[in-house]
């Protein structure tokens, strides 16, 4: 890290180039990823992440320049470079002075996973990916990792802001083949948290390797989808991805701010059925898409997004809230110091509602249970979107029969969330990296179990 008085020299450089608010963000990381595949450890590496980056505003506008040359000289030219392409020197700036700020640390780490032994760590990974294999002689192939992300900022502004903090971050993932000679199908399961090792205290390993190989198991058995419109109930956990993917990018001033989302000037508005409210919530205890504070330095807080239905906040970062004319709800996010923070999620999920969820599997006639969300696409601006069911079941007659594979769910944002019109009391949460223009950040999805009354399924005629 760098010391206080050479960033302020830093802001002062950027204000000199005409600049209304300047920012240096320095960041060092430690991040370690030890990986499992044909039934051995195979590969262990280790990376340092270690860097600057600096920004300067003009009113809407936004100039950065990143550096790795931590030297006094190599940081004073990365600023000069953003206040050269600013290019309105002046000879007098605003008064500042950084004044430290030391944030509540609401994310305690136990063990801190780069001061075990990797031989500890491996066999971790390796008793996970294991247990799979023995579940049943059917599981052909077992994939595996373990990921750890030690990672430390310091961020200043123009303002007087000087704060900084450090984020643990453990997640342990497996995936496992199934086959039957004639065709292969795949489970897997990769929970994470905002702490240490102890995550694996929590969550055994060989409950990893089992669920990866169960769920194989399931999909080697299971039969073609039918597709058309039908009602779905989709699970809990994972199932918040199709929010995150079809609305949640839509309600970040990234896009608001531009009007390219489907959700601008919707303030206010039943853009949802009343029985969904949605929160983006960075302040939860170790959750994996938790931290202290954002990465422009301001305290994380509990935002809804959505009350009964209602449209309540967008996420905003520092340049939407210029934009938007409106305050930042604390949601600038960044890979690292080689991105400019935008506004981001964090852990983004739907409440629990009303509903039993035995009376929503009850309600349904004809459909399709989704047990769990796989990945897909979706366009922010229209709201269209693709998922795939990564363990689906077909309903019958309110019950839940045999499994199905090959299913997707097709629809837009807007109309998949006014067609939620049962919510259950189950809520779960689950791990993803999401990515945007500011780079992959760690994100929690979730819901609890709930029904679309009316979706696109895809699947074999």
């Amino acid at each position: 890290m760098i010391e206080k008085k050479l960033m302020s020299d830093l802001i002062a450089i950027v204000l000199h180039g005409g600049a209304d608010f300047a920012e240096v963000y320095c960041e060092y990381s430690k991040n370690s990823r030890i990986g499992y595949a044909d039934r051995k450890i195979e590969s262990i590496s280790d990376q340092i992440v270690s860097g600057v980056g600096i920004r300067g505003f003009v009113g809407t506008k936004t100039f950065f320049a990143s550096t790795t040359d931590l030297s006094e000289s190599g940081l004073r030219e990365c600023a000069n470079r953003v206040a050269q392409a600013i290019g309105s020197p002046v000879d007098r700036i605003p008064t500042f002075s950084l004044v430290e700020r030391i944030p509540t640390n609401i994310h305690p780490v136990k063990t801190v996973p780069q001061d075990v032994s990797t031989a500890v760590r491996a066999g971790l990974l390796r008793a996970g990916c294991g247990k799979a294999y023995e579940a049943d002689e059917k599981i052909i192939q077992v994939s595996g990792s373990l990921v750890a992300n030690d990672h430390s900022f310091v961020v200043a502004n123009s303002e007087g802001l000087y704060t900084a903090d450090r984020q643990i971050r453990t997640r342990m993932a497996v995936s496992a083949i199934a086959s039957n000679g004639a065709e292969n199908q795949e489970g897997s399961c990769s929970p994470g948290r905002s702490m240490g090792l102890e995550l694996l205290e929590m969550i055994s390993p060989e409950s990893i390797g089992e669920e990866a190989a169960r769920q194989a198991l399931v999909n080697l058995r299971a039969v073609p989808c039918p597709s058309g419109l039908m009602p779905v109930a989709i699970e809990n956990g994972f199932g918040g991805v199709i929010f995150h993917e079809a609305c949640g990018h839509s309600l970040e001033a990234t896009s608001v701010a531009i009007g390219m989302s489907q959700m601008a000037g919707k303030l206010g508005q039943q853009v949802a059925n009343p029985k969904v409210t949605a929160i983006d919530d960075g302040t939860i205890a170790n959750a994996w898409g938790s931290c202290n504070i954002d990465d422009e330095g301001e305290p994380m807080i509990r935002r809804v997004l959505i009350e009964n239905g209602i449209l309540k906040s967008y996420m905003i970062d520092r340049l939407g809230a210029r934009r938007m004319g409106m305050a930042s709800t604390a949601s600038a996010r960044r890979q690292s110091y080689a991105f400019e923070p935008t506004s981001r999620m964090t852990n983004t999920y739907i409440a629990n509602g009303p509903d039993r969820n035995e009376d929503i599997i009850a309600s349904i006639e004809n459909g399709i249970y989704c047990a769990a969300m796989g990945g897909g696409s979706v366009n922010p601006f229209t709201g269209a979107f693709n998922f795939a069911v990564r363990e689906g079941y077909m309903i019958r007659n309110g019950k839940i029969c045999e499994p199905v594979r090959g299913a997707s769910l097709i629809g837009t944002g807007s109309e998949v969330i006014q067609k939620i019109d049962m919510v259950g009391n189950n809520l779960d949460t689950a791990q993803g990296m999401c990515g945007s223009s500011s780079g992959s950040v760690p994100t929690d999805v979730g819901q609890p179990l709930l029904r679309v009354s009316e979706i696109t399924v895809g699947g074999q005629a």
